[in-house]
């Protein structure tokens, strides 16, 4: 457990780092830093927790990579959060989502490379991309309206509905589709962010995706139901859980 330890403090130093290059070179305010300390300090403590039950001896390499994506997520959601108080750094709000969001190709090749995938590191990947979508939904609604919050609250909305209706917990078979979504999601948040679309085209995309979210979480919220515990096509799928962002 020693390499697993080095490794979170490693990134969470790393974390202090990136807030340190944000607070020297756009003016980073102290409430901002703070945001970006708890982010950090919580994954830190949830990874540690995750993969003590796992059991797991060290991180894998493209745990890695994603917990350098979750650093720079750290970074945005200082920025995001400074925004509240005026001061909007654009440029390197959309650069570290730009480059979290490209290693989000990389990390699942790593595992796949290396065959070292698993559980932790899949559930990891996933939320690190859930809250950066979360981030720049908050981001974007300041300007386009808090109807955009839904896109980035739909995966925590499903995670809440688990708690209270358990059929909602089953696996699901993977579908290709849905990365598809979850890649999308993504850029247009980033592209809307960066504030290089009209608004109204910005708002356009937006309604599409959010089109495209409730498709692909209506498609598989209809087979949970459809093969709950009890029923006739209660079958064994391929893969757990959702692959949503």
């Amino acid at each position: 457990m020693l390499t697993v330890h080095r490794s979170l403090l490693a990134g969470l130093v790393a974390q202090v780092a990136v807030l340190a290059g944000l607070a020297g070179t756009v003016g980073l305010g102290g409430t901002g830093a703070v945001a970006g300390l708890v982010y950090g300090g919580g994954v830190v403590g949830l990874l540690a927790r995750a993969l003590l039950r796992s059991g797991a001896a060290a991180l894998g390499p493209a745990d890695l990579v994603t917990l350098v994506r979750s650093v720079l997520v750290g970074g945005v959601a200082a920025l995001v959060t400074d925004s509240f108080r005026g001061s909007t750094a654009v440029g390197a709000l959309t650069l570290l989502a730009a480059v979290a969001l490209a290693l989000d190709a990389v990390d699942g090749r790593v595992a796949r490379h290396t065959r070292t995938a698993s559980a932790v590191g899949a559930r990891f990947d996933m939320e690190v991309d859930s809250v950066l979508v979360l981030l720049l939904s908050t981001f974007v609604a300041r300007s386009l309206g808090p109807w955009v919050l839904a896109i980035g609250s739909a995966h925590y909305a499903l995670v809440l509905a688990r708690r209270a209706l358990p059929w909602l917990r089953g696996p699901v078979p993977p579908r290709y589709w849905c990365k598809v979504v979850a890649v999308v999601q993504c850029i247009v948040l980033t592209a809307v962010a960066a504030g290089v679309l009209p608004r109204v085209v910005a708002v356009l995309v937006l309604v599409l995706v959010a089109a495209l979210l409730a498709e692909s979480f209506g498609r598989e919220v209809r087979w949970l139901w459809r093969h709950r515990p009890g029923t006739e096509s209660d079958l064994a799928p391929t893969a757990v859980g959702s692959v949503h962002a």
